[in-house]
């Protein structure tokens, strides 16, 4: 015999997946901190300038 299912707690479930993995997707495409980004410039920064130093005229 098959097993009784209640639909609506079904929908409300798989609702609430959905909703957790586009919130999971979010935090990957905007998940970084205004410190990381910071950090990020910084460096790219300073390497710009660094290889800029070893340019030849």
């Amino acid at each position: 015999m098959s097993k009784v299912v209640n639909l609506t707690r079904f929908r409300k479930q798989k609702a609430r997946e959905d909703k957790r993995r586009a919130g999971d997707e979010n935090a990957v495409r905007h998940g970084v901190s205004k410190a990381q980004k910071s950090l990020d410039q910084a460096r790219a920064d300073k390497d710009r300038r660094d290889l800029d130093g070893h340019e030849l005229e």
